[in-house]
């Protein structure tokens, strides 16, 4: 029920020859007329009115448009997303005529939810938006702000499965889009989506190259480039989390961040202590440090792996149950932990379950499944002792040369044949 003062001017709207310029002098001093305790139900008095007072669709359009701009002035985003809901309904009998309308309407609530910080109403009231019509035309940028801006909002409720339903589908029109700032939430919404299914590498590497545009603050860029430390320290332990390690650790800004010291030691690959690893998981979100399949958190995993990698350059050799007290596992779980890196060519070695002794291969693996076996103990003692002996007469070699060059004649008399 409307305001008895708009309920006045309503009726004598309604008896005047120039209806149009009536509603849209009222909606222009609406709040003369109402008070911020009415102004929803008198919005709502006066749509219907619009509709319901037979103008024609010129005119109706016309003053839907009026509407929507009051509506936008109005403070208060209670009443934005009571009107805009009772507005949708009534536009929706007339689809076709206020489709612009219906957009306007769905971002004035859209921008109101997000005030409000129900990001997944936002996004649900986003997606209901036809951008496809010949009615309104939508150009390519437009539908990627679109996208972008769904998407952003299921991330921010952490459902990845609909946040890259959207983001795929500005990944096919992003490259006709030369706007800088939608290239850049493009390229961060994809990072954080990669970051939240655990696909650290990629995220890791999104994550810097974004660190590294001039169109941020320097603060923003150095907090993208903390997020790339985290994912590339959570990642599988591997010649490929290595490389991007080395990209981290030679970025001359790295040394100013927090996450420095494990990034520092986990790319010299040395051994990680509990309590650098407990001051490391405070500062990470709640999706990177959740539980595996095995009960142990992502990090816990990289941990492990980590060390396991620290420890094959320090020993040629160890056993089952050193290795397990060294990463903090029993000896059959150590063991399982370096068959499987083995297996997966992210260490090199070779597994002696008879003695349960772990042999380490110098070098480093290549990441294709299968290349981390070493050959037999035995035969891999030859080689290297073949080298050494190779070596030490090609030293041999070089010395008897040069003694020749500049001794010729003492050579001579002292060389046995």
């Amino acid at each position: 029920m409307a305001s008895p003062k708009v309920s006045q001017a309503l009726k004598k709207i309604a008896s005047s020859a120039d209806k149009q310029q009536g509603y849209e002098a009222l909606l222009k001093d609406i709040r003369s007329f109402s008070t911020p305790t009415a102004l929803s139900k008198d919005l709502i008095a006066i749509l219907d009115a619009i509709f319901d007072g037979s103008l024609g669709i010129v005119a109706t359009r016309s003053l839907g448009v009026a509407y929507v701009q009051t509506l936008t002035s109005v403070p208060s985003n209670e009443v934005k997303i009571e009107v805009g809901e009772y507005a949708l309904e009534k536009f929706q009998s007339q689809a076709s005529s206020f489709e612009e309308q219906n957009a306007q309407i769905r971002e004035l609530m859209a921008t109101a939810y997000e005030d409000d910080e129900d990001f997944l109403a936002s996004a649900k009231i986003l997606s209901g938006i036809p951008l496809e019509s010949s009615q309104r035309k939508v150009t390519n940028e437009d539908k990627v702000r679109f996208w972008i801006r769904i998407t952003r909002n299921y991330l921010e409720v952490d459902d990845t499965t609909l946040a890259e339903q959207y983001l795929n589908k500005a990944k096919n029109l992003i490259y006709t889009v030369d706007d800088r700032d939608l290239n850049l939430h493009f390229n961060l919404c994809q990072a954080r989506i990669q970051d939240a299914r655990r696909n650290f590498l990629a995220a890791a590497q999104g994550y810097q190259e974004i660190s590294l545009m001039p169109v941020i603050a320097e603060e923003e860029r150095l907090h993208t480039l903390s997020m790339a430390i985290k994912c590339a320290v959570l990642a599988p332990a591997g010649p490929a989390r290595s490389r991007a390690l080395g990209r981290l650790y030679k970025d001359e800004r790295a040394s100013t961040l927090e996450e420095y010291s494990i990034l520092e030691k986990m790319f010299l690959d040395r051994l990680l202590a509990p309590e650098e690893v407990e001051k490391f998981a405070k500062g990470l979100a709640p999706h990177q440090l959740a539980k595996t399949g095995d009960g142990s958190t992502v990090l816990q995993r990289a941990v492990i792996e980590h060390n396991l990698r620290g420890a094959s350059r320090l020993y040629n050799n160890i056993s089952f149950e050193a290795l397990g007290l060294l990463l903090g596992l029993d000896g059959d779980k150590a063991e399982d932990t370096t068959a499987k890196m083995i297996e997966q060519g992210r260490l090199v070695g070779r597994i002696d379950q008879i003695e349960r002794v772990i042999w380490f291969e110098g070098g480093e693996a290549t990441g294709e499944k299968g290349s981390g076996r070493a050959e037999g103990v035995v035969g891999r003692e030859l080689k290297k002792w073949d080298a050494n002996v190779q070596g030490l007469a090609e030293e041999v070699e070089k010395i008897t040369s040069e003694l020749q060059l500049r001794y010729p004649d003492f050579v001579a008399a002292n060389l046995v044949v």
